[in-house]
């Protein structure tokens, strides 16, 4: 059973950094994209970032310049540098891993906190 495992949220100060770190406890043998989304109260889980086996990214408008995807050295890692936060970026991140043929998993999901 492959579990995705998020660490590196917490609460910040507006203008401050954090970086958000995501494995895979198992194997996952084809992987298409990994990601991040976010949701924060009352809103839907949006998609922050991704990033394609071959090194694609996409960003949300809102974080483009201020966020960067990457993939870990390890296999089926991947982290969020976010820089330049503030209180619109506050709520649980979510990290996304696409499989090409075991589907997709989610992580339990990460708070983020921005204050103003």
């Amino acid at each position: 059973q492959v579990q995705l495992v998020e660490s590196g949220g917490g609460l910040v100060q507006a203008g401050g950094s954090l970086r958000l770190s995501c494995a895979a406890s198992g194997s996952i043998y084809v992987v298409n994209a990994m990601g991040w989304y976010r949701q924060a109260p009352g809103k839907q889980r949006e998609l922050v970032a991704s990033i394609t086996s071959v090194g694609r990214t996409n960003y949300a408008d809102s974080v483009k310049g201020r966020f960067t995807i990457s993939a870990g050295n390890a296999k089926n890692t991947v982290y969020l540098q976010m820089n330049s936060l503030n209180p619109e970026d506050t709520a649980v991140y979510y990290c996304n891993i696409n499989s090409h043929y075991e589907g997709t998993y989610w992580g339990q999901g990460t708070q983020v906190t921005v204050s103003s």
